[in-house]
């Protein structure tokens, strides 16, 4: 796993999580103790329409790919066991990121998943996207995620790893807030 290997999400069918803590970013155990945690809220748009196509960026994986990664998954994120591969870099040499949904929510006025992590993650943790109109017709993207660095190069590049993980969070936002903009 990881560099010079290419994953496919059939190669990770039915492996286990790296974490014991699986759907703390959608229940009452946010945030679990013993991992780095993170949350940001922030008001992308305004009104049905605008939530429609942030929803439907989160369920694209448009989040994914605008901080460069390849996403090759076996199913959608609407349906938790979807295993989705995403490689930073190249096919080869690049850097196979994977995960599992661990639970979706693709219906109703609060839309998204979460994704926990698999084998030969950076990381071990799990991260959720959520989209919410609200009653006032705002449109609201939320992101959650607990962990911890995980593997040898993780851990050796340590605060570089973290200034990535935020780097990416900030570009996820910023691809909800254009999906939503039209």
């Amino acid at each position: 796993m990881g560099l010079f290997r290419a994953l496919t999400p059939a190669d990770l069918a039915g492996v286990p999580l790296t974490y014991p803590e699986v759907g703390a970013t959608r229940d009452g155990r946010w945030p679990p103790p013993g991992y780095r945690s993170d949350e940001r809220t922030a008001v992308v748009g305004s009104g049905p329409a605008a939530f429609e196509r942030a929803a439907a960026a989160v369920f694209g994986w448009r989040m994914q790919r605008s901080v460069g990664l390849r996403v090759r998954a076996d199913g959608p994120p609407t349906e938790p066991g979807t295993v989705v591969v995403l490689t930073a870099g190249f096919a080869r040499p690049g850097y196979d990121i994977p995960c599992r949904v661990v639970w979706a929510q693709p219906d109703g006025d609060e839309r998204g998943f979460g994704y926990g992590t698999l084998p030969g993650h950076p990381e071990t943790g799990e991260e959720a996207f959520l989209v919410r109109l609200r009653p006032d017709g705002a449109v609201e993207f939320r992101l959650r995620v607990f962990s911890r660095l995980a593997t040898p190069a993780a851990r050796l590049a340590g605060p570089a790893s973290w200034a990535v993980q935020r780097l990416a969070t900030a570009r996820y936002l910023s691809a909800v807030r254009r999906a939503a903009d039209g």
